[in-house]
């Protein structure tokens, strides 16, 4: 596996190609900031009531996961105090719990009077720090000390909106021209140049430097916006989209709002997400444990499989992974051999007894464990297929190909969906799309308990 994985893009002809991200670029960190105040916050708290109790220091390290997982430290375009401050008081609340959960059961000492000062003295201090750090980032912002050089996409009345919106400053945005293929503002009203059409976004961003796209609405097709935006996902760039019937979208902490102009963040890519290195660390571990533990297994049914087959126990197959690139999948033989079967769907007329058994319960997958500590795939993604198939299924179905841009997997969203075997392929590519748009460590471990769930359920039938 690469440390980080490109972005597959769609050339002419539907063929899979890895494109190279840009070299990374960061503007000063808002979210490390704030993350700053509020640990110095905390350790201002430590020394002014010079407290150094194990019940305060649980509420102190609580109080920033809360946040954190709360979203005070996402970055926002829209800069208020006010609406911070219900979650702040919600966190020290949530806090005093955690501490008080932690007295009772670790015997830490009682949630007494220096707690309760602490959670509130500790508020009060985030609170302020949080008003004087937005103040400077605003004038930062006015000043064009904070300007993220932005592409808009769409050249039409909304555009020009957001473009005399963003050009007050105070969002941290400059927008440096628009993306459109049919402009519907014509050349003298337009108050920033139109610089290439919708499918040059990636382009535009790496020769423009742009930190920022803004998604207006424009002309294009939504399917060719959805591509263009999929391929991007190598590019060191933050994706903000206008919603549909933003007129009647009611805001919320998950949507900034820029001078009543609601904005949709786009999640980062699954790569880009901070839990990301611990997915292949939870690989190496995983794998390298279950292939001892399932050796004594994986004997058994190699003899099994010897005796029904022949030899050539393990089955080595050409599948394709990240980015497009093949590697050797590995599996026990469960069917007998034939010329074409790289091009063969349907195998269930190949395979004897064993065979079923193993499939049935997964068994014949075990050696992947080996692919997995490799790094040639995951444990968890899109299930891998033969390169004839995934040229084939390209061609067929829009969103096929960009299963590709996280490793494939021993088991996968779609697969705990009962998307398995001769199944619709539209519907795999959707779930598996979906997987890759939503990733988290949780969802692969939710996947990892359902696939147990479902082997356990097959064992018993």
């Amino acid at each position: 596996m690469t440390s980080g994985p490109g972005t597959v893009v769609r050339p002419a002809g539907g063929r899979l190609a890895p494109a190279p991200p840009r070299p990374t670029r960061r503007l000063p960190q808002l979210s490390l900031l704030l993350l700053g105040t509020d640990a110095l916050s905390v350790l201002a708290v430590v020394l002014l009531l010079g407290q150094r109790s194990p019940v305060v220091a649980v509420f102190s390290a609580s109080v920033l996961v809360l946040h954190a997982l709360t979203g005070l430290y996402r970055p926002r375009l829209e800069l208020s105090v006010l609406d911070d401050l219900p979650l702040l008081a919600g966190g020290a609340v949530g806090a005093l719990g955690i501490a008080s959960i932690a007295q009772g059961a670790l015997g830490l000492g009682a949630v007494d009077g220096p707690a309760l000062r602490a959670a509130l003295l500790q508020t009060v201090l985030v609170v302020g720090a949080r008003t004087l750090l937005y103040a400077v980032r605003v004038r930062h912002r006015v000043r064009g000390r904070v300007a993220a050089r932005t592409l808009v996409v769409g050249c039409g009345g909304l555009g020009a909106q957001l473009v005399e919106i963003l050009d007050s400053g105070r969002y941290g945005l400059r927008p440096v021209g628009f993306v459109d293929d049919d402009p519907r503002l014509p050349a003298g009203a337009r108050p920033l140049p139109v610089l290439g059409g919708v499918s040059d976004l990636p382009h535009l961003v790496r020769r423009h430097r742009a930190d920022v796209v803004v998604i207006g609405y424009s002309n294009a097709p939504e399917r060719v916006v959805v591509d263009v935006l999929r391929s991007c996902q190598g590019l060191d760039v933050e994706i903000f989209t206008v919603p549909r019937f933003w007129q009647v979208v009611s805001t919320h902490r998950a949507v900034d709002s820029v001078r009543g102009v609601p904005l949709v963040q786009l999640r980062r890519p699954a790569f880009r997400a901070p839990t990301w290195p611990l997915k292949r660390a939870l690989d190496v571990v995983a794998s390298a444990l279950g292939l001892v533990a399932v050796s004594p297994v994986l004997l058994l049914c190699a003899l099994l499989v010897r005796a029904e087959v022949g030899p050539g126990v393990l089955f080595r197959q050409e599948r394709v992974g990240l980015d497009g690139r093949t590697f050797p999948l590995l599996k026990l033989r469960t069917m007998r051999p034939l010329p074409d079967s790289d091009t063969r769907w349907d195998v269930q007329d190949r395979v004897g007894p064993v065979g079923g058994w193993l499939r049935r319960l997964s068994l014949d997958e075990l050696p992947q464990l080996w692919n997995v500590l490799r790094g040639d795939m995951s444990l968890v993604g899109p299930r891998p297929e033969r390169p004839y198939f995934v040229d084939k299924f390209t061609r067929d179905h829009d969103d096929y190909l960009w299963r590709h841009r996280v490793p494939v997997g021993v088991t996968g969203w779609a697969q705990v969906n009962g998307l398995r075997g001769d199944t619709s392929i539209s519907e795999r590519a959707r779930f598996d799309n979906h997987y890759v748009e939503n990733w988290s460590l949780w969802l692969d471990v939710k996947i990892l308990l359902r696939t147990v769930g479902q082997l356990v359920t097959a064992a018993g039938r």
